[in-house]
């Protein structure tokens, strides 16, 4: 469920005219609901209601200061993949004891970082990480909280790109080999051992996976437990999918997800420990464009948009699907056209939807891309010189730029000419 909706012919945000919205913040622009972000949070919250848990909203998903405060009020923690995201999450109002520090390539930098912080935990996931974080922590008189990150090896039925749990994902430590690492952790200096953690991949619309690995899990707390390490918590990373195609796409529910993870930790008596992102930030977002053209090839129709690939990659980088709906209702009315919408940039890649069905848009509409809330504006670039656009938070019948677009000044600014030059 989101917070966009059709008043008096104009679609909303909350209780914002998107048309008003783009006369003063102009175009292409992203825009977040508040209402939309709590209601997520809320509702997978409430699914683990009576539970010892902890969410770490993963702040890769969309990491602007205002969606990190929205939901640190509301209790979530951060799940952070570098130094930049810790401070971030920090800025936000995070408290370190909240923040887990994922990713496979944390610099000494970065650890000396978190350890001083005082972080919850730090997700390890190699041998070769926990030989530096031990080393680390050793020298700056610290002890950091781990758990290791297990690859089971297992299908999350998602897109390649974002799959994290099989054998060939740079991602965790093989299962097989979990207990001789712990064993080995153990006795390291500087490396108290917690927990045990898995992430499978994003996206997963099937419980399934989330199940046949969570019992792995369950099994390998189990006997770490035998081994003689005390494991107080289990991270079960996130990847719960998202209804990118409405109705048509339903994943499961958090309830029935909750049941899942429920099954596999009875009775280990832990801390539940999760690290969702684009569930929470995905449907919260959309991408509003201008139509600057439409133009009528020899085989093909294209709509040709304001925003380009810089700002929105996930449709050419993961084939990725987002609805399209006009800002202006009584477009719906009119006999869908196959067009593609594409872009400015000088890239055959720069599209935003191939071979769509969509309302007739005439130059001048504006167009909604809807569920851009995560994976969007924290992955854009200023490819081709264009300015980064701007994000704007919605509260009930308010809003916000929460990132101005730079001008081209303070983009430029950004260079230095040698002295040889000048």
């Amino acid at each position: 469920m989101h917070h966009f909706a059709y008043r008096h012919g104009v679609l909303h945000a909350e209780g914002i005219s998107l048309n008003d919205m783009a006369s003063q913040v102009g175009t292409p622009f992203y825009c977040y609901s508040t209402a939309t972000l709590t209601r997520h949070y809320e509702v997978f919250a409430q699914a683990f209601a009576g539970a010892d848990s902890l969410i770490c909203y993963s702040v890769k998903a969309n990491s602007n200061l205002a969606v990190l405060k929205t939901l640190g009020q509301l209790g979530s923690g951060m799940d952070v993949v570098s130094e930049g995201e810790l401070r971030r999450a920090r800025a936000a109002g995070i408290a370190p004891e909240r923040i887990v520090f994922s990713g496979v390539g944390k610099t000494r930098e970065e650890m000396a970082f978190a350890l001083e912080e005082g972080i919850h935990a730090f997700n390890v996931e190699s041998e070769a990480e926990l030989t530096a974080l031990s080393e680390v922590a050793a020298a700056g008189g610290h002890e950091a909280r781990i758990a290791i990150r297990v690859n089971p090896d297992i299908d999350p039925k998602t897109h390649k790109k974002i799959s994290t749990g099989k054998a060939e994902d740079k991602f965790g430590v093989p299962y097989a080999r979990a207990r001789e690492l712990y064993t080995r952790a153990a006795a390291m200096p500087g490396i108290q051992l917690r927990g045990v953690h898995m992430h499978i991949g994003s996206q997963i619309t099937d419980l399934t996976p989330f199940g046949d690995a969570f019992a792995l899990l369950r099994d390998l707390a189990g006997q770490l437990r035998e081994d003689g390490h005390s494991i107080e918590f289990i991270n079960f990373g996130g990847g719960l999918g998202v209804p990118y195609r409405g109705d048509n796409d339903v994943p499961p529910h958090p309830d029935d997800y909750a049941r899942t993870v429920r099954a596999a930790a009875k009775d280990l008596n832990v801390r539940l420990l999760f690290e969702p992102g684009r569930m929470i930030a995905a449907n919260a977002g959309i991408l509003v464009t201008r139509v600057l053209y439409t133009k009528k090839g020899a085989n093909k129709t294209f709509t040709v948009v304001d925003a380009a690939m810089n700002d929105l990659i996930r449709p050419t980088l993961y084939e990725a699907w987002h609805e399209m709906w006009p800002v202006r209702e009584e477009l719906r009315k009119e006999s869908p056209q196959t067009t593609d919408v594409v872009g400015p940039v000088c890239e055959t890649g720069d599209y935003l939807a191939l071979d769509r069905a969509l309302p007739p848009f005439h130059e001048g509409d504006l167009m909604a891309v809807m569920t851009a809330g995560a994976y969007g504006a924290v992955q854009s670039s200023t490819y081709n010189t264009r300015p980064l656009i701007p994000e704007v938070m919605v509260s009930g019948d308010g809003f916000a730029i929460v990132r101005p677009r730079p001008s081209f000044e303070e983009l430029l600014g950004l260079d230095r000419i040698p002295e040889w030059l000048k």
